[in-house]
């Protein structure tokens, strides 16, 4: 880890930690923006981490980025970070600036239909975009559809030309269906892009949601084996007891496993990691959620279920995450018939090998 890095998160964490108290996320849930907290991200420069300077960024690289979001998952912080960055991310890789606000984009990128109809000189919008994290919250968003001749298309909307339909996640964070009804933009504001690009997003996008799991994950290990040296049963601490010692034992197991994970996307994801690595983090954090989850609220049994207690924070967010972006068994599928068709004679130098 660069010192640069390192500083960077040790501020970061200080920040998140002074702000994302459990009555500020469950204010959030309810539907109240933490604009205190975003304004102080901004400030600190983190919501424009990753993109160079001369795009109206702040510099850094998607390692840096990815070393943040653990963070916010670790706290919980009820914020569209990973959208944010990402958006704008894509915005300049295609050859546009940052947009000023708040930005996101649709979880079903690849599937939403938007098509892109030239009326002189503008484009006019139609369609549906299905799965948008925060989109009550954000300023824009990014759309990629179709023009009639087959040509893959990108822009930034304003959300204010669009209508929003409400729905949560679980976890109480806005996943809306934003609806564009002649939405018009100029020429200048389309890119035509490669769909390659689209598959590279939506990888990142999967990533984000492994990084926020694995911070999540040490935070219910951290609740978990505090809880059990308090929680006295039988005049002793439960975490006297053997079974509860096996299983913080198991729980701290995958949290580990998850933590090598993390480490080795931030690691490699500036020099690309590849759909099978995509696949295989997604399924490894997938598989701890429901193990670390289902072992944390055993042992804190009918306390961890309260609503005073902080845990169902971080379990619902697992349960949400673990599902979006394509769950461990979609994954597995995928990565399964890729095998088949790939590497089906050469199984083990496929699993024995290192990709650097």
């Amino acid at each position: 880890m660069s010192d640069i890095r390192e500083m960077l998160e040790e501020t970061v964490a200080k920040l998140l930690k002074d702000h994302c108290s459990k009555e500020l996320i469950t204010q959030a849930e309810q539907g109240v923006f933490p604009v205190s907290l975003w304004k102080k991200l901004e400030e600190l420069g983190v919501t424009s981490v990753a993109i160079e300077e001369e795009n109206g960024g702040s510099g850094g690289d998607l390692g840096d980025f990815f070393s943040i979001l653990k963070l916010t998952g670790y706290y919980a912080a009820p914020i569209p970070y990973a959208e944010h960055i990402l958006s704008n991310w894509f915005l300049t890789s295609i050859g546009f600036t940052m947009v000023p606000g708040i930005t996101t984009f649709s979880q079903e990128l690849s599937q939403d239909v938007i098509n892109f109809n030239r009326m002189g000189d503008t484009y006019s919008l139609n369609g549906t975009a299905s799965f948008v994290p925060w989109g009550r919250d954000a300023d824009f968003i990014i759309v990629i559809g179709m023009d009639p001749n087959g040509n893959k298309l990108a822009a930034s909307i304003p959300l204010q030309d669009c209508e929003i339909h409400s729905n949560n996640s679980l976890a109480g964070e806005p996943r809306n269906c934003i609806l564009l009804k002649n939405v018009e933009i100029t020429l200048e504001s389309v890119k035509e892009i490669d769909p390659i690009k689209i598959e590279e997003l939506l990888n990142l996008l999967t990533l984000t949601r492994v990084m926020m799991m694995t911070g999540a994950l040490e935070r219910v290990l951290e609740l978990s084996v505090s809880y059990s040296k308090e929680r006295i049963q039988f005049g002793k601490p439960i975490s006297k007891f053997q079974a509860i010692q096996q299983q913080l034992a198991i729980l701290a197991g995958e949290v580990t496993a998850s933590m090598a994970v993390a480490d080795y996307i931030v690691n490699k994801v500036d020099r690309k990691i590849g759909q099978d690595e995509v696949a295989m983090a997604k399924i490894q954090l997938g598989d701890a959620a429901e193990k670390v989850t289902r072992i944390a609220h055993q042992v804190h049994a009918a306390m961890g279920f309260t609503d005073e207690h902080p845990l169902h924070q971080s379990t619902r967010r697992l349960w949400s995450w673990r599902e979006e972006c394509g769950a461990e068994t979609t994954w597995a599928k995928a990565l399964g018939q890729e095998i088949l068709t790939t590497s089906f004679d050469q199984l083990w130098p496929y699993i024995t090998s290192f990709k650097e």
